[in-house]
Parts: C-alpha cells; sequence; structure tokens
C-alpha cells in the first residue's frame, strides 16, 4: 500500500516526521535510485527506500517516554550552539527518540518523547484538540479580571486563541496560581495568553498532556511509559 515517504520513515524509526520531511528536502531520501520529492508516495513492501544510501531498519518495539523537563534545557536533540538539551537527561536510554511538541527554555514539566512518528503527529496535529494542562505561576494588578479574559477569546498576534478551562487555585492579591486547561500545541501559547490577559508569567508548568499525568516524576528524571498509559494516549490521540 502506497503512503507518503515521511509517514515511512517515522514508523520506521528514522525521524519525526517533520524532520523526515527535512531529509526529503535535502535530497537525502531515494526511492528506486530517484531522489524523492516532498508529498512523494511508496510502497515499503515494493519499492527500495534509501536514506543517504541505507535501507531502512526493521521496524521494533516503540520507545515511550516521560520527562520531567527542567527549566534552562531545550526541547530538541540537538543545538548548533551547544546549550543543554532534553536529550542530555536521558541518562542509560539507548533509542534514538525525539520530543513530542515543545516546552520553552524556561518552561518544565510534562515532555513526552519517543520513536513512533504516528503518535508524535497525532498528539500534535491540532484537529485532535489533545489536552494539555498547565499551572501557571502569574503576576498582575487585576487576577480576577485577567482570568475573566483568560475565559473568553483573545486577539493574539498569530490569531485569535482561547484556553479550554481556567480555574484559580490560589490568590493571594497581585499574585495567583493558575490552572490552564489549552488543546493546541501552538508556540509559546499559554504565556501569550496570559501577557494579552494583562498578567506576567513567573513559573509555567505542564502538568498533564492527554490524560497522563506527571504526578510525583522529580524534575530531571524520566521513566518508561506503561502499556496501559500509551494506550490511552493513542486513544486521547484518536488513533486505534
Amino acid at each position: 500500500m502506497e503512503e507518503r515517504l515521511q509517514k515511512i520513515l517515522s514508523r520506521h524509526g528514522v525521524a519525526s516526521r517533520r524532520e523526515a520531511e527535512e531529509l526529503i528536502q535535502a535530497g537525502r531520501v531515494t526511492v528506486n535510485g530517484r531522489v524523492s520529492q516532498l508529498g512523494m508516495k511508496a510502497d515499503e513492501d515494493r519499492d527500495e527506500i534509501l536514506v543517504d544510501g541505507n535501507p531502512l531498519a526493521q521496524t521494533q518495539q516503540r520507545v515511550y517516554i516521560m520527562l520531567n523537563k527542567p527549566r534552562g534545557c531545550l526541547c530538541t536533540r540537538r543545538d548548533e550552539k551547544g546549550r543543554k538539551t532534553v536529550l542530555d537527561y536521558l541518562t542509560g536510554c539507548r533509542a534514538r527518540v525525539w520530543p513530542v511538541g515543545r516546552l520553552d527554555l524556561n518552561s518544565e514539566g510534562l515532555l513526552l518523547l519517543t520513536d513512533d512518528g504516528e503518535l508524535t503527529n497525532a498528539l500534535t496535529h491540532p484537529s485532535h484538540e489533545v489536552e494539555k494542562v498547565y499551572t501557571v505561576r502569574v503576576a498582575g494588578e487585576d487576577i480576577p479580571g485577567a482570568v475573566r479574559l483568560l475565559k473568553g477569546p483573545l486577539e493574539l498576534e498569530d490569531g485569535p486563541a482561547q484556553a479550554k478551562r481556567v480555574r484559580v487555585s490560589r490568590d493571594d492579591g497581585d499574585r495567583a496560581i493558575l490552572e490552564i486547561t489549552v488543546t493546541e500545541g501552538r508556540k509559546h501559547l499559554v504565556r501569550n495568553l496570559c501577557a494579552e490577559a494583562g498578567l506576567e508569567v513567573k513559573r509555567l508548568i505542564r502538568m498533564s498532556e492527554g490524560g497522563l499525568e506527571l504526578g510525583g516524576l522529580r524534575t530531571g528524571c524520566w521513566r518508561y511509559l506503561e502499556e496501559g498509559e500509551v494506550r490511552a494516549l493513542r486513544r486521547a490521540a484518536g488513533l486505534k
């Protein structure tokens, strides 16, 4: 059966779909001896697919990891400036995994990493509306007014956006702790929503994604997901 080339590459653990597209655009992927183009389809049972001249590895058991990301590290596999990345914390893990989505440099909390391109794409695709819950420490002159704004649609620089739920878990006058749930993966979404509502974010922690809870996992530590957790994530992402 023919499928898009980037989907085949991600299923074989070569890279995420986004990274697979970059490999194709760089001319590093060939199909039956011809350099592939973005959008090309292939049948892995019939066609010879090579990456840098090497055949695809046989599919193997996928790896699913939860990391409690600390502040100050990047959600990428490598950094040209030599800064610390989330992969530096995966001591003892030999699998070639990538982050599912992003947490910015100063954000922390639950980050999923995997070599499953299908699940990565499903969890990050906006149409699946996978819930992500954040605990956000904020400061502002009018916390109640800001919360009211957060509960309605706001016009951001990259278009309108809205939190799915906002709950105040602590209010100390000009400071508060909010629980904000979103279903988009837009860059800096929670920070931008808060800024538009007149709040300064002091600390931002992702507590859950797709129903999977961070729990008691300590900052900078990681663990493999259990089979039931993976099944629950697939259901949340609309996969069988």
